[in-house]
């Protein structure tokens, strides 16, 4: 039991930084598009 509880706990961690890394990469990817382009990033 007290393993699937820690299992349950550490999940967590994991998802958000899985979320952060694809919202980082699409930004990364926005920001070079428009430099590419020339235009400002805001």
């Amino acid at each position: 039991m007290t393993a699937l509880l820690t299992a349950y706990v550490l999940m967590w961690p994991v998802l958000v930084l899985g979320i952060l890394i694809t919202i980082a990469r699409g930004f990364a990817k926005d920001v070079a598009e428009a430099r590419k382009e020339g235009r400002p990033i805001i």
